[in-house]
């Protein structure tokens, strides 16, 4: 299985501290938006994107898995 999920028509905002996230790129995880290893257990073929972040922040991780900036939003799911 190498298709997304798609779990959400808009994006996650959060709040991320300085450390490092991992966020889910199939979709499938039931810690949106980030990783809990389903893709693995699915075998889906896919893996989640690192993001490292450095100091306190806001961010809009892309929900619709179709974004060409992923993991973050770029508003392609205003055009599905």
């Amino acid at each position: 299985m190498t298709n997304t999920v798609k779990p959400r028509n808009e994006p996650y905002i959060v709040e991320l501290r300085p450390s490092e996230y991992w966020w889910c790129s199939c979709g499938l995880s039931q810690r949106q938006p980030f990783c809990d290893g389903t893709h693995e257990a699915e075998h889906t073929g896919m893996k989640p994107l690192k993001v490292e972040v450095s100091k306190r922040q806001e961010v809009s991780f892309c929900g619709c898995r179709k974004s060409k900036g992923a993991p973050y939003c770029d508003g392609t799911h205003k055009t599905l």
